[in-house]
């Protein structure tokens, strides 16, 4: 099954309230636990920028090739096109939020790490929106982006939220990458990889610092009837929402606290709060833009060609270690801060506590 956004805990939640006034949203997310998500195993552009002393530099780079499909709401992939490359926008809000949306996930991967689209090769970004009918989620499907309008009563418009858009094309890169098997530790590492990367193309757009940042995945998406601020949250895991129907956000932010469960393939959205949190700590120790250091040690690791697609928490952690190692040096100061900060989550033991 194709990894979605919207965990199928929560939607299960949502699926059993009675309350009146939310029996959409109950259909809803029925509906939405039902429909099928199957999953199917350049051009360029010029930019001009003036650098000291007032010279102005013209650089050729990677454009990105966007198609964006209507499903009309029906649960048929891809639907009809409604927006091309070198199309105007169309007025309808998700055909050119998605549009938008992935074209700042792809100058965050360019600028940030010269990665030109999901495989790095200039492959064209492709999605669907108005998938099925009041449908709650988003996902990608091995070989598009796929969002549903939400329900109006729980959730609105997924492409609304720039980290739901960027969180769903990462999971694309990780697949090109070699790919993290989709259960138990290694599925929460897919998921939580995805909302970093998700986080930081949001930060990046918005030009934010590390302390300047909400990391949040998926805000804005909850309507203002949900007591919530959004799905995940990287500072704080089990603070997103906390709602009187739907319950508390349920993610660990440490290692004691890790969900031992056969739902959600094993808790990969639940336990990804663990290495999130990790992340996040990693991030403002180092502060400046995450995307720089943080982001870099991750992206490093991430196409290493060493990491195993069942790795756990603890080689990731080993794996971001190397990968910090590697670009900054044994000695430096970013190590010691990924050491610390997957210490802090429980993963790695703190070594100045061993016994002599």
């Amino acid at each position: 099954m194709a990894p979605g956004i919207v965990p199928p805990y929560l939607l299960a939640r949502i699926a059993a309230v009675q309350e009146e006034g939310w029996a959409r949203a109950a259909e809803a997310a029925r509906s939405t636990l039902a429909a099928p998500r199957e999953y199917r195993p350049v051009r360029s552009r010029l930019r001009l920028s003036i650098q000291e002393p007032g010279t102005l530099v013209a650089e050729a780079t990677p454009a990105p090739d966007r198609e964006i499909s209507d499903a009309q709401q029906r649960e048929v992939l891809p639907g009809v096109r409604a927006r091309g490359e070198d199309d105007p926008a169309t007025g309808d809000a998700a055909v050119d939020e998605a549009f938008d949306g992935l074209g700042f996930t792809f100058d965050f991967w360019w600028d940030a790490y010269a990665r030109d689209s999901i495989d790095g090769s200039g492959s064209s970004l492709l999605a669907t929106v108005h998938y099925g009918r009041d449908y709650d989620n988003a996902f990608w499907n091995g070989e598009r982006m796929v969002f549903g309008d939400g329900d109006g009563e729980v959730f609105v418009g997924f492409t609304g939220s720039l980290s739901v858009i960027a969180h769903e094309l990462a999971h694309g890169v990780i697949e090109d990458e070699g790919g993290l098997l989709y259960r138990g530790q290694s599925g929460a590492l897919n998921e939580s990889v995805a909302d970093v990367f998700g986080a930081l193309a949001e930060q990046h757009h918005e030009g934010q610092t590390a302390d300047a940042a909400t990391w949040l995945i998926g805000e804005g998406i909850f309507t203002d009837a949900v007591q919530g601020r959004a799905l995940r949250s990287l500072a704080e895991p089990g603070t997103a929402y906390d709602d009187d129907v739907l319950g508390k956000d349920p993610q660990p932010a440490h290692m004691r606290d890790f969900v031992h469960t056969r739902d959600d393939n094993g808790g990969v959205h639940i336990n990804s709060g663990i290495p999130n949190h990790a992340f996040y700590l990693l991030a403002s120790s180092l502060g400046g833009h995450a995307w720089e250091r943080a982001g870099l040690i991750w992206y490093r690791t991430l196409t290493s060609g060493t990491l195993a697609s069942t790795a756990d928490f603890t080689m990731f952690a080993d794996a971001t270690l190397a990968a910090a190692a590697a670009e900054y040096g044994e000695k430096s100061e970013e190590v010691d801060a990924v050491r610390a900060a997957w210490t802090s989550v429980g993963v790695i033991e703190d070594a100045s506590a061993r016994p002599e």
